[in-house]
C-alpha cells in the first residue's frame, strides 16, 4: 500500500503516481512552483488515481483557472466514487464545496473531516490561512478560531514539521502570540527553506511584532531564490514595499511596486493583485506621498475584468478604495447598493458598504463624514477577512481623517493602542505630532 506525505494510505497501485503526488502536496504546501507537473505526473501514471486529480484541481486554483479546476474536481468525484476510500471521497467532497462557491458548507465539512483525519494536511489547510474557510467566513473571531484548530490537532504532527509549525505559527502570530509563533515559523524555515508561506508568514509575524527591519532583511534575501511565477512573489514583494513605505522611503517603495506587484507583472492570484495593489496605491496616498493616477487607473483596469460582480467581502472593500480613488463614485453607490441587499450578514450588509463611504468621504476630504462612518464598524473589519497587516489600510484611514478633522484625543487613543500592540515609527511620529 502507497502513502501519502504524511502517512495515509492511497487508493493508487502505481508507485511512480504515489511518489509524483507526494512531492506535489509537497510543493503546494510551500507556495512552491511545480507542483502542476507533479500532478499531471501522478495522472499519467495512473489516470484513475482520484487525488491526483483533487491534487491538480487544486494547483489549477492557485493559478485561476477556473473551468479547468472544475473538471479536474467532477472527475476526482467520479473516481472516488468508483474507487476511492472514505477518507478520499471525503477529501473531495470538501474540495467540491469549497470550488463551487459553497464556503460555508465547505467549512463544517473541512472541519470535520479534520477531526477524523488530522493528518490529511490539503484538506486541513483549508480553513487557514489569511485567504483560508475560516478567514472569508464573516466571523469575528477567525484569528482565534485558527489558533484553536491548529491546537486541536498539534498532537498529530511532529516537532519538525515544517507545513505545521508554519501554519500554527502564522495563526499564533495573526492572534496576538507573536513571540511564540515567530519562533513557530523561524524553524519550519529551517527544516525547509523552499517554502514561500514559512517565508510569508514570517514576514506577517515580524510586521504584527514591529520588526521592519527583519523583515526586508528577510524578503531581499530570500525572494531572489523564489521564481516569479511563484504564487506569493508578488505578494511578498508588497511586504517589502511596505516596509519601505514605513521607513520612508516612498521612492523606493513605489520602485518595488512597479516592479513586482502591479497588476501585469505580478503573477500573483487576483485576489492579491488587486488588494496588494490598492492597498499600496492608497496607502501613497494616505501617508501623503501621492500615487501615480496611472497606477489607479491601471488596477481599476485589471479589478474590473477580474471581478466584475459584488459579493466578496475582502475583495469589495479593496474595490471601494478603487473606486473612490478613480472618481467611480456610480460604480461605488451600485456596489454599496447591491451589497446593502445581500442577505448573508454583517461582514457584506454593513462593514463593506460603510468602508465604501468612508473610502469616498476621505477622497472628497470630508472627513467628519469618514469618520462618522467608519468608527463605528472600526471594531468589525476583521470580519472581512485577510490579515491583520492587509486590514491595517482601514484602520489607517480611520486614524488620518480623526487627524484631519481635528478629533486629536480620539487619534492619540488609537495610536496608543496600536503602539501597545505593535511598535510602528509612523505611528511614534503621528502621536508626537499631535
Amino acid at each position: 500500500m502507497h502513502l501519502d506525505t504524511h502517512d495515509l494510505p492511497l487508493s493508487t497501485t502505481s508507485a511512480e503516481a504515489a511518489e509524483h503526488y507526494r512531492e506535489g502536496v509537497r510543493l503546494i504546501l510551500a507556495a512552491w512552483p511545480g507542483a502542476e507537473a507533479a500532478f499531471d505526473a501522478a495522472i499519467a501514471a495512473d489516470p484513475d488515481f482520484a487525488l491526483a486529480r483533487a491534487g491538480r484541481a487544486r494547483a489549477y486554483a492557485l493559478n485561476a483557472q477556473p473551468q479547468q479546476m472544475r473538471e479536474q474536481v467532477a472527475a476526482a468525484r467520479a473516481l472516488a466514487a468508483k474507487s476511492g476510500t472514505e477518507r478520499e471521497k471525503s477529501h473531495v467532497e470538501v474540495l467540491e464545496l469549497a470550488f463551487t462557491g459553497r464556503s460555508a458548507e465547505a467549512l463544517t465539512a473541512a472541519l470535520a473531516h479534520a477531526d477524523r483525519w488530522p493528518r490529511d494536511v490539503l484538506v486541513l489547510s483549508m480553513p487557514l490561512g489569511a485567504f483560508g474557510l475560516f478567514a472569508f467566513s464573516g466571523m469575528a473571531d477567525h484569528d482565534q478560531a485558527r489558533v484553536d484548530l491548529c491546537a486541536r490537532h498539534a498532537a498529530s504532527f511532529a516537532d519538525d514539521d515544517w507545513w505545521f509549525l508554519t501554519s500554527h505559527g502564522w495563526a499564533l502570530a495573526e492572534n496576538g502570540e507573536v513571540a511564540r509563533g515567530r519562533d513557530m515559523i523561524e524553524r519550519a524555515l529551517a527544516l525547509r527553506t523552499a517554502n514561500a508561506n514559512a517565508v510569508h508568514a514570517l514576514a506577517h509575524a515580524m510586521f504584527e511584532g514591529g520588526d521592519g527591519e527583519a523583515a526586508q532583511a528577510l524578503i531581499d534575501g530570500w525572494l531572489p531564490s523564489y521564481d516569479r511565477a511563484g504564487v506569493l512573489h508578488g505578494h511578498l514583494a508588497w511586504h517589502a514595499a511596505l516596509v519601505a513605505l514605513e521607513q520612508g522611503d516612498a521612492a523606493a517603495a513605489l520602485r518595488i511596486y512597479e516592479d513586482q506587484v502591479r497588476p501585469g507583472v505580478s503573477r500573483g492570484l487576483p485576489i492579491n493583485v488587486v488588494s496588494d495593489a490598492a492597498s499600496f496605491l492608497w496607502r501613497l496616498d494616505l501617508y501623503g506621498h501621492g500615487a501615480p493616477q496611472a497606477g489607479w487607473e491601471q488596477v481599476a483596469g485589471y479589478a474590473r475584468q477580474a471581478f466584475p460582480k459584488p459579493g466578496h467581502a475582502f475583495v469589495d472593500a479593496h474595490l471601494a478604495l478603487i473606486e473612490a480613488a478613480t472618481a467611480g463614485r456610480e460604480a461605488l453607490g451600485r456596489r454599496i447598493a447591491t451589497l446593502e441587499a445581500d442577505p448573508r450578514g454583517v461582514a457584506l450588509a454593513e462593514v463593506v458598504p460603510a468602508i465604501g463611504r468612508a473610502a469616498q468621504a476621505f477622497a472628497d476630504a470630508d472627513y467628519a463624514a469618514c469618520v462618522r462612518t467608519l468608527e463605528p464598524v472600526a471594531g468589525a473589519v476583521v470580519r472581512i477577512g485577510g490579515s491583520g497587516a492587509q486590514r491595517q489600510v482601514i484602520e489607517d484611514t480611520l486614524l488620518v481623517a480623526l487627524m484631519r478633522a481635528g478629533a486629536a484625543d480620539k487619534a492619540q487613543a488609537l495610536l496608543e493602542r496600536r503602539l501597545h500592540r505593535r511598535p510602528s515609527s509612523r505611528d511614534a511620529a503621528w502621536l508626537a505630532g499631535l
